[in-house]
Order: C-alpha cells, then structure tokens, then sequence
C-alpha cells in the first residue's frame, strides 16, 4: 500500500507542475478536480469568464494522455449533436443500405461542457445517462463509452439572461461544484506576466488511461472507518428538513430541501482520493470537512428566507461543521444525535 501512496503522491506533484506551467494559482481547484477524477466523479466548475477554465482542462487533459472533447453549449445544440446519430449507407459489395452509427463529441475520456446552463433541458438530459450509465442509447441501440470518462462542465454565474438553470437531478450527478475564483494580486501579475510573452509551455503527459483506471479501482479499496462514515453521515441527515430529530434551527429555518445519498457517498469516495492524494492510506474526518463545501453546495435547496438574508449554501455547510462534534465519542454523546440515529433506526425498522 506504501508503494501505492507513493506512486500517486509522485504522479499529484507531477501533474501539479506541468499544469503550472500554464496555470498560475487555483489550487483547490486544481486538487478538487484531481480527487472527482481518481474517485472516478464528474465535476461542475462555475466562475466569471476569463479565469482560464477551459484552459485548466484541456491542459489537464494533456498531462493525463486523455482524448479530449470541447463542447459549447448553445440555443439551439441538439441531443444528437453532442450523443451522435445512426447514418445510412449503401454496402457497395452488395448494394444493401444499413444502418451505421457516428458517434458524436461524447466519446471521449475527458468532456468539456463549456456554459452547459446555454443549452435547453432536452439537450442537458442528454448528458445524464452518459454521466451515470456511462453509455449513450441512439435508437434501440446502446453505447459504451471509453474509460476512464469525465464530464467538467462550466457555467457563468452572472450571465442569467437566456440560460436554462441545471435542475437539481442534474446537478445531483456532479460529485463537485467548484467554485473558480478570482486570481490573487500576485497571481495576476504572474498570468499578465506569462501570457503577454512568448509561450514556451511543454505538456507531457503525467498518467496513461489504463493507470488512471487502476487507480480508480485503488481508491475504493482505501479503508474508512465507521467513526468517519457515522460523521460523514451526521453532516448529511442534518440538511434534511424532513428529518423530526436532531435538525439544527438554521437548517429548518434557511434550508427547503437537503443532500441525498449520493452526498455521502461522495464524501467518503472524495476523501478516500484526497487521503491517498496526500500521502495517507486511510480516511480522517479532516478530509470529510474539507470536500463538505464542493459536495454539499449544488445539493442543497435554500428558501426565500436565505436569500433575503444572503444566506449562501457554504455559510450554512459553515455552520453544519461548527455544530458536528469531531470526536467520535463527543458525537455519540450528544442528545441531539442520540436522537438523530435513534430515529433513523426507528425508520429503517418500520420499512422493513
């Protein structure tokens, strides 16, 4: 297992130096994308144009030796534009017409879905058994795509007019929502630096598609004990307005709708890639904390009552992590998640 936490320690510093080569700065960006991509996750970027998004992509992509795929959504993008269609042509040995497929942008590792909100829900729905299923069904036929595979979409957060908002079940699909920020005074100076003179970057690729694969199958075999798992799951079950037990004030007074399943399993996959990413061969509940923000925010539904107050969804996850003991002993003592697991035994026994 040593070998292993090396071996991926040594390919993180190395991806990490080539995209600095045209990155400057985006950190946390930089590792969000790294964990979605070993814990095998799709992961939705969301800043003001002109913060090198497309460009932090694709030159991942490079350092990864991964088929890479730009899509910009539009108006009036089509399904098939993006899914491909099936053709007809004439065998010219036999003179019979049959059906072949093209395929589309989607067959691809790695998928760019620049501005996805641009485009109609039929169009963004087209994404969502790729995402999931990791296949793309045209007529009556279904089919696979390549491993490993990614989709990174992008949306402007100021550019409302003429967008279609993601719905929630969409947006349930990304593990992350990353947020890409402004540059920092000396980080800027540094991109007015580099990109005003002539480029001498040379990409070379970090990882082969076959190990990044492997590495995938690695990290779900990285233990996580039940103490992590109990916390990871105390920070979900709080969001739940439904829950009678144990839910926080702020949360019943900012929240309408909580996290699904899928957040928990994405806290523990993320912090399972972030524990080997750093050099440990176990989850702790500090990786928990940290991926709570880009797990939780795209997947929990605030009220009118948040927005008039400028609530946003980190200030209440903010608030979530203040009001989970770390400890598991200090978990399991306190009344209130006493009676939040007790509940959600009560639950399950009368389903089954």
């Amino acid at each position: 297992m040593e070998q292993i936490v090396t071996k991926i320690q040594s390919a993180r510093t190395k991806i990490v130096e080539q995209l600095s080569q045209v990155i400057v700065g985006q950190t946390n960006v930089i590792d969000e994308l790294l964990i979605s991509v070993f814990a095998k996750g799709h992961c939705l970027l969301e800043g003001v144009p002109g913060l090198a998004k497309t460009l932090m992509i694709s030159t991942l992509a490079k350092t990864l030796h991964l088929r890479f795929s730009r899509i910009q959504f539009t108006p009036d993008l089509m399904p098939a534009d993006i899914t491909g269609i099936d053709i007809i042509e004439e065998n010219k040995s036999t003179g019979n017409r049959e059906y072949r497929f093209l395929d589309g942008p989607l067959f691809a590792n790695m998928i760019l879905a620049d501005e996805i909100n641009r485009t109609p829900p039929k169009t963004q729905s087209a994404l969502l058994e790729a995402m999931q299923e990791q296949t793309v069904t045209v007529g009556r036929n279904r089919h696979p795509l390549p491993e490993p595979f990614f989709v990174l979409a992008t949306q402007n957060p100021i550019e409302q007019e003429g967008t279609y908002p993601l719905p929630e079940a969409q947006q349930d699909r990304f593990m992350f929502k990353v947020f890409v920020r402004y540059p920092s005074f000396d980080e800027e100076f540094e991109i007015v630096r580099k990109t005003t003179a002539e480029l001498t970057e040379n990409i070379q690729p970090v990882l082969e598609a076959g190990e990044i694969t492997e590495l995938q199958k690695i990290v779900r075999n990285v233990p996580v004990s039940d103490a992590v798992t109990r916390y990871a799951l105390s920070l979900v079950r709080q969001t739940r307005t439904d829950e009678k037990h144990g839910i926080p004030d702020f949360v019943k007074q900012y929240i309408s709708w909580g996290a699904g399943p899928r957040a928990v399993q994405y806290l523990i996959l993320g912090g399972k890639a972030r524990a080997l990413l750093n050099g440990r061969p176990h989850v702790t509940v500090e990786d928990i904390q940290v991926l709570a923000k880009p797990v939780l925010r795209h997947r929990l539904v605030l009220n009118y009552f948040a927005e008039s107050e400028n609530m946003t969804a980190d200030d209440l996850i903010g608030k979530l992590l203040a009001a989970t003991p770390e400890n598991e002993n200090d978990l399991l003592r306190d009344p209130r998640f006493k009676n939040l697991f007790s509940a959600a035994e009560t639950q399950e026994h009368a389903v089954h």
